[in-house]
């Protein structure tokens, strides 16, 4: 049988009007982003639908993002398309848990809440940094990066994109080492702190304490975490997962060769943008990836499944 996974976008993703058409359309979408607001205290209408300056802030950013994922993910259940197993990139991992079974919506939205502001809190503005690596493999930029301290791999994204973290210095530093050792571009990130660092460390700390509160359920299905790329399916391992996940590397190229591995041929990406996409066709282009981001991309990609022969249930 073919398995489907579902594939969730992380921080960056987010775009002013993500939801919007599904707000609008579903009860099911309406009802979470009207239970984010209740839980938050923030107007997620507003904070998603409207041009403002909080939208790209991590501590709103990440609340946003899950909020409008498993919003449209509600909505595309309804319709009968289910996953066999699910996987999200760094805050998308929150929303391939929930919709695997591990949290409600609810409860991934107010963890996500928290992460965030840990994230943007942790290390002061300016002391750290991310960078794009084009071009050059993962083997060889580790190679390079290893004698300079405070610098680290933060993504392995896909073959040629690898995105490195730390102390500002040292991943200028790393970023000028690596253009000479024959990376073809370097592109320092616009991002509010050295995410998956070991900077990032007493953020996870904290994360553990919360995590200690938040009720979690047992999984449906597996998810593919992005600290092993090894599929769970105990949910007793997702908290110290979690806490770890924030200052390790997300290895979501690892990730997506497992699920192939283990038979997924169809992939959906859930919520803005086509990150993922990209990142799948320099993965394997043998896969099939469809992308669900409007109202109208539902029934298309649905009917084309039908199609093709993937199993449809009844949600």
């Amino acid at each position: 049988m073919n398995k489907t996974a579902f594939i969730f976008p992380g921080q960056g993703a987010q775009k002013c009007g993500m939801g919007k058409d599904f707000y609008e359309k579903s009860s099911l979408a309406k009802a979470i982003f009207d239970t984010a607001t209740a839980e938050l205290g923030i107007d997620m209408q507003q904070l998603c639908f409207e041009e403002n300056n909080q939208l790209d802030q991590t501590e709103y950013t990440q609340a946003a993002m899950v909020t409008a994922c498993l919003a449209m993910t509600a909505e595309i259940e309804k319709r009968g398309l289910t996953p066999d197993v699910t996987a999200g990139l760094s805050l998308g991992e929150y929303c391939a848990i929930s919709v695997a079974g591990g949290m409600q919506a609810k409860d991934a939205i107010s963890l996500v809440r928290k992460r965030g502001i840990l994230m943007q809190n942790t290390v002061p503005a300016g002391e750290g940094a991310m960078c794009a690596v084009i071009s050059m493999a993962a083997e060889e930029i580790e190679k390079v990066i290893e004698p300079i301290a405070d610098v680290s791999v933060a993504n392995y994204n896909c073959p040629g994109q690898i995105v490195i973290t730390g102390k500002t210095d040292a991943v200028e530093e790393a970023a000028a080492k690596l253009k000479e050792a024959g990376a073809r571009r370097t592109i320092m990130l616009n991002v509010s702190g050295p995410f998956h660092s070991q900077m990032l460390v007493p953020a996870g700390e904290k994360l553990a304490e919360e995590l200690e509160h938040t009720r979690f359920h047992e999984l449906r299905i597996p998810y593919v975490t992005n600290v092993t790329a090894e599929k769970v399916t105990d949910i007793r391992e997702t908290p110290g997962l979690l806490t770890t996940q924030i200052s390790s590397p997300v290895r979501w190229m690892q990730s997506m060769e497992r699920m192939i591995a283990d038979g997924v041929d169809t992939f959906v990406e859930i919520g803005p943008g086509k990150t993922l996409e990209g990142f799948l066709r320099k993965i394997d282009r043998s896969v099939k990836v469809f992308h669900i981001s409007q109202w109208e991309d539902v029934d298309k990609v649905c009917t084309e499944l039908a199609e093709s022969g993937n199993v449809m249930e009844e949600a």
